[in-house]
């Protein structure tokens, strides 16, 4: 096994429901890809194949994730979509696949990288997004606001306006809102910050 002591101690620092699942993946996706390294990305245990990104782990409070890179292509059936991860919130081993199901959803995986298959794009959504009231009456009250706006094009737009309803509390939407207005008065897109990057 090619392991990594970083993700000893970042399994050894989770708490004591997680330990034994993050163990028990390891375990298996080694058992399943003799090849895998393991390395640390965006803060949490990454297993690779061939320079490849085959599947992750993370710890939580009160649950663990895991879920291949590539699980689009992967059985639809598994899928979980209530946390990250492919197997939604995980409490237990219990709430994991049995063990060979693993080791074959692991073997798809690596075949998927072996083929260099790429993950389906969806489709691009064109069609101009639909303004929220509050938000279209906000960017009206300010000129130049209103003229960088409508001059975008849809998916510009877009990224504005699922920004705003993406928002869970009232008062992060408002304030989303008056920074969107600010924004755009300066001509500035939503992401702004990192087109120079």
């Amino acid at each position: 096994m090619k392991t990594d002591p970083r993700i000893d101690a970042y399994i050894e620092r989770q708490a004591d429901f997680a330990r034994p699942i993050l163990t028990h993946l390891r375990a298996t996706i080694h058992e399943a890809c003799p090849d895998a390294e393991e390395a640390v990305k965006w803060g949490m245990p990454n297993f690779l194949y061939k320079g490849k990104i085959l599947a992750n782990m993370a710890a939580f409070k009160a649950h663990a994730s895991f879920g291949y890179w590539n699980d689009a292509m992967l059985r639809q059936d598994e899928r979980n979509s209530e946390a990250m991860g492919q197997f939604g919130r995980i409490g237990s081993i219990d709430d994991l696949p049995p063990r060979d199901r693993l080791i074959e959803l692991t073997r798809q995986s690596m075949a998927l990288i072996d083929s260099g298959a790429k993950p389906p794009r969806p489709p691009a959504n064109k069609a101009p997004p639909e303004v929220p009231n509050d938000m279209r009456a906000a960017i009206d009250a300010n000129a130049p606001a209103k003229a960088t706006f409508d001059a975008f094009p849809p998916s510009a737009r877009r990224d504005y306006v699922e920004w705003i309803t993406e928002a869970k509390r009232e008062e992060t939407r408002t304030k989303r809102i008056a920074q969107a207005v600010e924004w755009l008065a300066e001509g500035k897109r939503r992401n702004w910050k990192y087109e120079n990057c």
